[in-house]
């Protein structure tokens, strides 16, 4: 696939450039080009673009940087794309692109349309993202909005970026919470049946949620569970329990249009037709990655699973872990981390070898050991990255957000997503980095003004379209597609000469780069903070056309300048609904 990206045309022409350098004898054959980067310019009076070239290649070529720049400068001189070169400081080769290079990057980004920025980075590389992976013990919290939210936009990204992904869930349906759960449901049986429950119980969960669990539980088996002793009826109510709410979790995700390819469960591991936990423990044993021992004591701040016995443990100190991990607990159940092992396992024998893990900020003491585990069990051939979610505020007009009747203990995402809608809810969930706290506030996400930055960015678009309808009434013979290549053959786009246009063409072109480097970093939140920059240009370009009317989009005696701008809007609105695709918002026509 050919790269729209204008920064990845001028990496291959500083290459080029490097070619010649080294067919000269000025380079040694074979030098390392993997260090050299083409980016934007901190000070955009240096010019459109900068290279270290010269910097980096110095060394191994036995030259001083600056007079590799200057060797590399006349090279850089000769063709159509850049129309000047300047040397600054020890040897940073400032760059700055000829009006054609970026009008032709407008006639790339309209002609590709919706495969604008796209890109074969990935090669086809299989990802697995998991996310959300809540415990059912609820529904979901504004909490798990935020980590779906990211895991379902980062997922888009590497998918538009060429790589193979798969969305998972891992049902966390084992250990001493979803028996709680089972105990709080059952409370919920007993009161279907007539019975005054009272207080609910401490330990226990008291939201209303778990209500139509025991309403159907009574409704279809009477009385019958009263008669049994808990070991007998837990397991039943504990599968319809954890049934329900994953059910209840599965609507709430599409109703943020969250999707996963595979969910999977925590108890098969254990419960399958074979014990995965056990058979990845003796795996690792085999390995010389498991062994029987003792914890020392441990120093200054204590850790949380250190018990002083003879135990089952990982070897994760071999792996740059502070402190070799328990596998079994002291009533010889699996630890949470054990079932984890078999769990990331089971996702490197599926092909994986890239893993990437959103996980609750309250995790990051949990990274050290799985990156461990994953080490181990790959051999070194698989990458975990885990993604930490920091917490979400819910404010209201600048307070804090009182507690859901529902749910008892916190705000549900279905009450968030029901009040604002989804669109605010997935696009400020991204306008800000995933490990700082965001502050949400519901008041101001429906707020029409630039500090609604969702509204901003939608009303970027629908201005955009806006001017295509007035302008097909003040030219009704207007192409009907402007990405149609005679069109673009024939529009005069070296007309979009002022400084206002070319600085948003720029913004434009732009896009790929962003894509790659957010695909790249696992960071979708780029994305967002990008198009609030995209549409703030072109809404300060709009309101120019107020007080210099030779910069409106519509010029009434003039088609071929109003067909060049509308060219120009054309890849405005190309990379806004692209964008807003990728984060899983809307791109509307016209704001209601």
């Amino acid at each position: 696939m050919a790269t729209s990206n204008i920064f990845v045309q001028i990496l291959d022409r500083v290459r080029k450039a490097s070619d010649a350098l080294i067919a000269a004898g000025i380079l040694p054959a074979g030098i390392d080009f993997s260090r050299v980067s083409v980016e934007p310019p901190r000070d955009p009076a240096h010019g459109d673009m900068a290279t270290n070239a010269a910097m980096v290649l110095a060394r191994e070529a036995g030259r001083k940087p600056r007079e590799l720049a200057e060797a590399l400068a006349e090279q850089l001189r000769t063709g159509d794309l850049i129309g000047k070169v300047e040397i600054a400081g020890p040897g940073f080769i400032n760059l700055t692109l000829n009006p054609a290079a970026w009008i032709a990057a407008l006639r790339t980004a309209v002609q590709l349309g919706p495969r604008y920025g796209k890109s074969d980075l990935g090669g086809g590389v299989r990802v697995n993202v998991e996310y959300v992976s809540a415990n059912p013990t609820g529904p979901m919290h504004i909490g798990h909005c935020r980590g779906a939210v990211f895991g379902d936009a980062l997922a888009n990204l590497l998918d538009f970026t060429g790589h193979k992904v798969t969305r998972e869930y891992y049902v966390n349906d084992a250990g001493a919470q979803v028996d709680q759960l089972a105990r709080s449901a059952f409370l919920r049986y007993r009161e279907a049946l007539g019975e005054d429950i009272g207080e609910i119980p401490e330990g226990l969960y008291p939201g209303e949620y778990l209500k139509p669990v025991g309403e159907a539980l009574a409704a279809k088996l009477g009385n019958a569970l009263l008669m049994q002793p808990e070991a007998e009826w837990l397991p039943l109510v504990r599968a319809k329990a954890i049934e329900t709410m994953m059910a209840t979790v599965r609507a709430d995700l599409a109703g943020l249009n969250v999707k996963h390819d595979l969910f999977s469960s925590e108890r098969d591991l254990v419960e399958g037709n074979i014990d995965r936990v056990a058979e990845s423990i003796k795996w690792l044993r085999a390995l010389g990655c498991v062994y029987e021992g003792r914890l020392p004591p441990p120093k200054g701040a204590p850790v949380e699973d250190w018990e002083d016995r003879e135990q089952t443990l990982f070897r994760s100190t071999a792996f740059g872990d502070d402190v070799d991990r328990p596998l079994r607990k002291s009533d010889g159940s699996y630890t949470y981390f054990a079932a984890d092992i078999a769990y990331h396992r089971g996702k490197i024998e599926r092909g994986f070898r890239t893993l990437i893990d959103v996980w609750g900020a309250d995790h990051g003491g949990y990274i050290k050991r799985m990156k461990a585990a994953v080490q181990a069990l790959s051999d070194g051939e698989a990458e975990l990255d885990v993604k930490l979610i920091q917490l979400v505020r819910l404010l209201r007009a600048g307070e804090p957000v009182k507690m859901s009747k529902r749910a008892g203990e916190f705000v549900t995402l279905r009450e968030v997503v029901d009040e604002v809608g989804r669109d605010a809810v997935r696009f400020m969930m991204l306008f800000r980095k995933n490990d700082a706290v965001l502050d949400f506030d519901l008041a101001k996400v429906i707020e029409q003004s630039r500090d609604n930055p969702v509204f901003y960015v939608q009303y970027g678009h629908a201005r955009g379209q806006s001017v295509f309808r007035n302008a097909r009434a003040a030219f009704p013979d207007l192409p009907a597609d402007f990405a149609d290549p005679a069109v673009l053959a024939e529009a005069s786009l070296d007309r979009l000469s002022d400084p206002a246009e070319l600085s948003l063409i720029r913004q434009i072109a732009l896009y790929p780069r962003v894509i790659e480097a957010a695909a790249a970093a696992h960071e979708p939140h780029r994305i967002a903070f990008y198009l609030f920059d995209l549409a703030s240009q072109f809404h300060a370009f709009w309101t120019l056309g107020n007080s210099a009317p030779h910069l409106r989009f519509i010029i009434q005696n003039d088609r071929q300048m109003t067909v060049a701008r509308l060219v120009l809007v054309q890849a405005l609105v190309t990379v806004l609904a692209s964008g807003l695709a990728l984060l899983g918002v809307e791109a509307p026509n016209e704001m209601r």
